[in-house]
């Protein structure tokens, strides 16, 4: 046993006993959750101190940027990402495949952040009633190319087809064979759901500022046998119209291009840093007392 220093959700540092960083975490989380507004940490370092919790295997699909892959890392885990593309930091841990390739392979927890949405989302079944004049940044030029020879009645049947695969990935991945699921995902249209085995309204919604990063960007989590998390760092938004509210809008304001779809995709650093330590921490213990 060690003993860690943990800064916890803006107070100062309190010191945990614990095997590993992770469990110290852990504690400290446990410990921020059962002391309410009243932040008596002596007396709940004492009540806590022999409690336990173990690295799990966690699989984080649909990523190529790495962060919520080294945020579990960093914390001790045996943890793998996969995507159809290579990893941006080259990580050995990182498997390029679908991601349904993997979903037997006996994880503790799935974390699938960045799937295919763009057909599911409030905010595109507009285009399975008229169908768009060409096709996003997300797809090859090929396709692209292929779309715009279509006339209206191709597209339209392209459109559902895509909504068809994009639903078929979300219901594999909340179906899985894995006991810890988290998905991100906006939103859903009703033919969507429909489409989808099992469907729940998601959890949680939550924005970047709440984290400690200075963005805007709902994201929504539909979690199975995972903890909500809990802001770990609220800062206090810009005002409307502001210089600084137009610099926090960096994500809705992306101009178009070829990366635009990384951009407005990628995990911010505190929400995968409270991820690692609280669904981590939440698996990590139920493991220990399993």
């Amino acid at each position: 046993m060690k003993t860690f220093s943990v800064e916890v959700y803006g107070y100062a540092p309190e010191r945990f006993l614990a095997d590993t960083k992770a469990k110290a975490m852990w504690l400290a989380f446990k410990a921020f959750r059962e002391a309410g507004p009243k932040w008596d940490f002596q007396k709940i370092f004492d009540q806590h101190v022999h409690s336990r919790g173990s690295p799990v295997r966690i699989l984080i699909g649909c990523e190529t940027s790495g962060m919520m892959r080294r945020a579990f890392d960093r914390l001790g885990h045996d943890v793998w990402s996969c995507d159809l593309l290579p990893s941006d930091d080259r990580s050995n841990r990182h498997i390029i495949c679908d991601v349904r390739d993997l979903l037997n392979d006996g994880w503790d927890l799935l974390a699938v952040m960045h799937p295919p949405c763009t057909r599911l989302c409030n905010s595109g079944v507009r285009w399975l009633t008229e169908p768009p004049t060409k096709l996003n940044e997300t797809y090859s030029a090929e396709d692209q190319l292929t779309y715009l020879a279509m006339d209206r009645d191709a597209r339209l049947a392209f459109m559902w087809r895509e909504l068809d695969k994009g639903a078929d990935l979300f219901s594999a991945c909340w179906n899985a064979p894995i006991e810890r699921i988290a998905i991100e995902n906006p939103v859903m249209h009703r033919h969507a759901k429909a489409r989808i085995e099992n469907y729940v309204d998601p959890a949680q919604t939550v924005q970047p500022w709440w984290f400690g990063d200075e963005a805007f960007k709902g994201t929504s989590f539909f979690l199975k046998s995972l903890p909500k998390l809990v802001p770990t760092n609220k800062l206090t938004p810009p005002k409307a119209g502001t210089e600084e509210h137009k610099l926090w809008s960096k994500i809705h304001r992306a101009p178009p291009g070829p990366d635009r779809w990384k951009i407005r995709s990628e995990t911010f650093p505190g929400i995968a840093d409270a991820a690692a330590a609280q669904w981590g921490g939440y698996a990590g213990a139920q493991k220990e007392a399993a």
